[in-house]
């Protein structure tokens, strides 16, 4: 017997999730935890928080987090600027320190009178004491601002999704306090579904021969960035735009496949590329994946 209250999330029309990654979601969102999700690009990590906002009617309140961002930046900024401009041009009552006083997107979280889905995109972007210094706020889920000596605490705890691409490693104490997760690269079956949500009825053989040279793509070796799926969506929808077809061979050539700069988007792997179907049959990877 299942609890209906636990399985709240089940993917959408618009975002193919696997069991494991529905049952991630609903474990954090059981357990009021914030869900960390890992996955090289391409993989649905930040289109999720939007899908998950959807799929329970709540608003998405985004924070991307950059080299420069500092956790105070999440709860609060005092616009000292603002208010030193209004003090010598007249322009309202600068004694309203509240006026000046602008929420940070986790601040706006829990300002919130109804629950949200708050988006921490790329938190390793950030100094490595940066998730750190977030522990008191997402435990207490309540923060004080200096400037006017109040609390801002949180009506209801928002579900909380952290993304990382590993550029960094994430601290022990808030790697505890999260759910975890990590999205595997769709195989073959489950890009089929994720195709057919974008291109309803596309024709199977320009899929299977499109899949074939993706796959056969993300095989070869050497590659710094692998094509991912919103790249593979982008081919399709040229080659649709186009009406320009790709090569029946099993091993297709570099010179019969279109529109290659849509899915390699680095000199360094185009070249990487070339140097792999120059060299000789039996040095390639093998099986029907690779390019001659």
């Amino acid at each position: 017997m299942t609890n209906d209250a636990f399985h709240q999330f089940h993917g959408t029309e618009g975002y193919v999730a696997s069991r494991a990654l529905q049952d991630a979601v609903n474990v954090a969102l059981s357990l009021e935890r914030p869900l960390l999700l890992k996955g090289e690009p391409g993989t649905g990590k930040t289109l999720l928080a939007h899908h998950i906002a959807g799929a329970l009617g709540m608003e998405l309140i985004l924070w991307n987090v950059k080299s420069t961002t500092k956790a105070r930046d999440g709860l609060y900024t005092y616009d000292t600027v603002q208010r030193l401009n209004d003090a010598r041009f007249g322009d309202g009552d600068v004694r309203d320190i509240r006026r000046y006083i602008k929420l940070g997107p986790l601040g706006r979280a829990f300002a919130s009178v109804e629950r949200v889905v708050l988006l921490i995109d790329e938190v390793d972007k950030a100094d490595i004491e940066f998730p750190n210094d977030l522990l008191f706020e997402l435990d207490e889920m309540r923060f004080h601002v200096l400037e006017t000596d109040e609390w801002v605490t949180a009506a209801h705890r928002p579900a909380v999704l952290v993304t990382s691409n590993s550029e960094k490693e994430l601290p022990d104490a808030f790697l505890r306090r999260c759910v975890f997760h990590y999205i595997d690269f769709p195989d073959e079956g489950q890009m089929r579904a994720i195709v057919d949500v974008h291109f309803p009825g596309l024709a199977e053989e320009l899929l299977r021969r499109a899949l074939r040279v993706f796959y056969g793509l993300r095989e070869v070796p050497g590659l710094r960035k692998r094509p991912s799926t919103s790249e593979l969506l982008d081919w399709l929808r040229a080659l649709l735009a186009s009406g320009v077809g790709l090569p029946e061979e099993e091993t297709p050539t570099l010179e019969t496949v279109p529109y290659l700069g849509a899915l390699v988007k680095m000199r360094e792997d185009a070249d990487a590329l070339a140097r792999h179907a120059s060299r000789p049959a039996d040095a390639r990877t093998a099986g029907r994946h690779f390019f001659r």
